[in-house]
C-alpha cells in the first residue's frame, strides 16, 4: 500500500457531499460535557459531529455549536431516533424536538438509533423519508444493521442510505459488511473505533506507532480511515486525546501494518462492548 500521507483532513464522498473521515462522537456524554466537548473539538478542526436522541444530550450539543466561530453550514450534525418511535407520526414528532434541542432547522444526517424487534421496518423508513420530504434532514441511514437490514432498508426508501453507523475496530472489522458498503456505494460510520479503550496499551498498535511517532490509538483511528468508504467518530472528554485523535492524517499505514493490525477477536470486541454498556 503506497498512498501519500497529508497533514489536512480526508474526506469521504456520498450523494455528491463530502464528510470529514474522522468526527466527533458524544456517546455516554451528559449535556453539560457535551457541550463543553463539542465546543472544544470544534475549535482545533472538527466539523462532523454526531449525537442521538437517547444520549440525552442534544441540548449540549445545540449550545457548542450555536456557540462556536464555526459556522454552522460548516459543521456535518448527526443525530439518532430513538428507535422507541416507531410510527410516522412519532418519528416526525422526535426528530421536530431533536432540532428545537439542538437549535436548527435541519440535521445533516439522520440515522434510526437500531432495528427495533417489534418495529415494522417499512414503516420506519418511511419515516425517515418523510423528514427528509419535509427538510428537516438532507440525508438518512441506519445505525447497528446488519447487511441483510441494510438490505432491506434500501429496498423499502426512496431516499438513498447515506451511511450505516457501527462497531468497528481492528478487533472488529467488519468484513463482510463493509464490503457490502463498498459495493453499495454507502458509507460505514465506525463508533467506538479504539474498541472502549481496547486501543490503550496494545503493544502493537503501539510498536507500529513509535515508526511515525505516533500513539497507539492514533494507528487504530488510522486503521480505520484508510479503509475505503470509512469514517470514523471517537468519542472523548479528554483534551488531550480530543486533539490527539484528528491529528493522524501526518501518516500512512503501509499494507502490512494494516493487515497486522487487523486481528478479528470475539474476546477483545466482547470486552468492549461490556464496557461500552456498563459506561466505562
Amino acid at each position: 500500500m503506497t498512498v501519500e500521507a497529508t497533514t489536512e483532513m480526508g474526506y469521504e464522498t456520498r450523494c455528491g457531499v463530502s464528510v470529514p473521515e474522522l468526527g466527533f462522537g458524544t456517546g455516554e456524554m451528559d449535556s453539560e460535557t457535551a457541550e463543553e466537548s463539542v465546543g472544544h473539538a470544534l475549535s482545533v478542526g472538527y466539523r462532523h459531529i454526531d449525537t442521538a436522541q437517547v444520549y440525552d444530550n442534544e441540548d449540549g450539543v445545540g449550545e457548542a455549536v450555536a456557540a462556536s466561530d464555526v459556522d454552522r453550514s460548516e459543521v456535518f450534525l448527526t443525530t439518532k431516533v430513538d428507535p422507541s418511535n416507531r410510527t410516522i407520526r412519532d418519528i416526525v414528532a422526535s426528530v421536530e424536538e431533536s432540532l428545537e434541542r439542538l437549535q436548527t432547522d435541519q440535521v445533516d444526517l439522520l440515522l434510526v438509533h437500531w432495528p427495533h424487534p417489534l418495529a415494522d421496518m417499512e414503516t420506519v423508513v418511511r419515516g425517515l423519508n418523510e423528514v427528509v420530504d419535509r427538510g428537516m434532514t438532507r440525508f438518512i441511514g441506519v445505525s447497528n444493521f446488519d447487511a441483510d437490514q441494510l438490505a432491506r432498508a434500501q429496498g423499502f426508501s426512496d431516499a438513498p442510505i447515506f451511511t450505516n453507523q457501527v462497531l468497528f475496530h481492528p478487533w472488529w472489522p467488519q468484513r463482510e459488511l463493509l464490503r457490502y458498503c463498498q459495493d453499495n456505494d454507502i458509507l460505514l460510520t465506525a463508533y467506538s473505533p479504539l474498541a472502549n479503550g481496547g486501543a490503550v496499551g496494545d503493544d502493537l498498535l503501539a510498536g507500529v506507532g513509535e515508526r511515525y511517532g505516533k500513539t497507539g490509538p492514533q494507528v487504530a483511528l488510522r486503521w480505520a480511515t484508510q479503509h475505503r468508504n470509512v469514517i470514523s467518530i471517537p468519542m472523548s472528554t479528554d483534551p488531550e486525546h480530543i486533539e490527539a485523535n484528528i491529528d493522524i492524517f501526518d501518516f500512512m499505514l503501509t499494507r502490512e501494518e494494516h493487515d497486522r493490525v487487523t486481528r478479528p477477536s470475539y474476546l477483545k470486541t466482547g470486552i468492549a462492548m461490556a464496557r461500552s454498556q456498563i459506561g466505562v
